[in-house]
């Protein structure tokens, strides 16, 4: 499956286009089956012979970051199992598409 298709590639706004947003909107959802890895992007760009995201990330925290496309093509679990698009997700501001986390 690929994970940056053309027609997400050209939605997604450019970097830095939502920081004064206090709501920003999730346009993907990516996630490592078998493990509670998810990476939600609002924002990605072109740098050099990478792809650069923004996004909300859920792993060992759950906190804002960067990532890189050539990184999540790369990811294994020691199953094998590969980083996945959420064909199923919907755009939308950022606390209505990542759910709340356990306390």
């Amino acid at each position: 499956m690929k994970l940056l298709p053309d027609e997400l590639r050209a939605r997604l706004p450019a970097l830095y286009a939502q920081e004064g947003e206090a709501e920003p909107v999730v346009y993907a959802k990516f996630f490592l089956p078998g493990t509670g890895w998810t990476w939600y992007v609002t924002e990605g760009s072109q740098q050099e012979d990478d792809f650069l995201f923004f996004g909300f990330v859920v792993g060992l925290e759950s906190e804002f970051g960067y990532f890189v496309l050539s990184e999540l093509e790369n990811v294994r679990t020691p199953l094998g199992l590969a980083v996945e698009r959420d064909l199923a997700f919907r755009e939308g501001k950022l606390t209505d598409v990542v759910p709340v986390p356990d306390i």
